[in-house]
């Protein structure tokens, strides 16, 4: 099979949507399937055309950006020809360019699906809005194109802006996720590197610095937290300098982050490669994700942290507060409330035996290959329709 996956943003971007769409686009290809993700050349420094790992990426040239989106003129033209190429195609949303590959796809008989990541909002601003009005209006143009809508969560389905309009469309399958396996030696290396003094506990947050994520939430709990365990150490992973749209978030919280960087309390490690990471979980005690709002479908880091035996604490979104709900290796917090954050990561430090230990068996359902095969059913199911 021939799939064209369709996304505004992959590799070298890291964001939860680019790892969805790179974990599945490899396990397509282990499976035998012949791929090709159409995407932008948001940097000028990448080629516009490669292939990583069996997969073809065709970047197409950006004119200029709207807050964090991008204007690509050739992108019609692009779209127009890999859809002739390909069999399927798979659009990743929110996205700017999707109702015109839903289009082109429905017009010539081609099984398109959209996999729907979270609700857009952008930041505060006309132009802001103006983008944000615009993409909603062709993703719903893309939703009324598709044949199906494929969220991660019916929680999520049922509260989503979006995905409830189509109820009719829509079609469960989790998320991909998979990290290598690391020995004790690496754990180690790591926790040296990273925390030198041993300081304890650790508390994690894996994220873009972006709003969504609810950082300072996280950092309103500190005090409280920092009362019971004053050694505590929060190692912050992901991208938070110079973030598309992000800059006068993180200006606005650095003063008090960097407080808490001084006293030795909290610690940028950056980004790191699935290597990396997968050292880095064994070593946390507690991972905290606080998210604010529904751009927030699931949090794949959560089920990372949970494949580690590493309880969550999470916010009470939507599709969010599902890992938790479902595996029970954590606490749920009121959205925004950093007092009951706190008391719900003292709750879980407190009583380890209660929320460390998950099911290994109940995590298969999120195996890239199990996913990607679920996608390929999918589509043969679509492709009987439109015969």
């Amino acid at each position: 099979m021939r799939i064209l996956i369709v996304l505004t943003y992959y590799r070298p971007h890291i964001s939860g949507l680019t790892i969805y769409a790179e974990r599945l686009a490899a396990a397509f290809v282990r499976q035998g399937h012949q791929v090709t993700v159409l995407t932008s050349q948001f940097k000028k420094s990448l080629p516009r055309e490669e292939v990583i790992e069996g997969v073809r990426i065709v970047r197409v040239p950006v004119a200029f950006r709207l807050s964090k989106g991008v204007i690509m003129p050739t992108f019609g033209l692009t779209a127009s020809r890999l859809v002739k190429e390909n069999d399927v195609v798979q659009l990743h949303l929110p996205q700017f360019d999707a109702a015109g590959v839903a289009l082109r796809g429905r017009m010539a008989k081609k099984p398109t699906v959209i996999t729907f990541h979270c609700d857009l909002l952008m930041p505060p601003g006309l132009l802001s809005k103006a983008a944000n009005a615009a993409v909603n209006v062709m993703n719903k143009i893309a939703g009324l194109a598709t044949h199906r809508i494929v969220t991660y969560t019916q929680d999520y389905a049922d509260h989503s802006a979006y995905v409830s309009k189509f109820p009719k469309k829509t079609i469960i399958i989790p998320p991909p996720v998979v990290l290598p396996v690391v020995n004790q030696k690496a754990m180690d290396a790591f926790a040296k590197v990273h925390n030198p003094e041993n300081r304890r506990p650790v508390i994690g947050m894996v994220a873009r610095f972006a709003t969504e994520k609810g950082v300072e939430v996280l950092l309103n709990a500190l005090p409280r937290i920092l009362e019971v365990h004053p050694n505590a150490l929060v190692e912050f992973v992901g991208p938070y300098q110079k973030i598309i749209g992000e800059e006068k978030y993180f200006a606005r919280l650095k003063p008090q982050i960097d407080q808490y960087i001084e006293s030795g309390n909290w610690q940028f490690v950056g980004s790191l490669n699935p290597t990396e990471i997968a050292a880095y979980y064994p070593n946390l005690d507690v991972h905290v994700l606080p998210s604010l709002n529904s751009t927030e479908a699931f949090g794949l880091v959560q089920i990372e942290a949970m494949m580690n035996g590493v309880p969550c604490v999470t916010s009470n979104l939507p599709g969010v507060r599902q890992p938790v709900a479902v595996h029970g290796m954590g606490k749920i917090f009121p959205i925004g409330d950093s007092n009951a954050c706190a008391e719900a990561v003292l709750e879980v430090l407190a009583n380890r035996e209660k929320y460390h230990h998950g099911d290994p068996q109940s995590f298969a359902r999120y195996t890239p290959d199990a996913i990607a095969a679920a996608y390929v059913k999918l589509f043969d199911q679509i492709q009987q329709e439109v015969k």
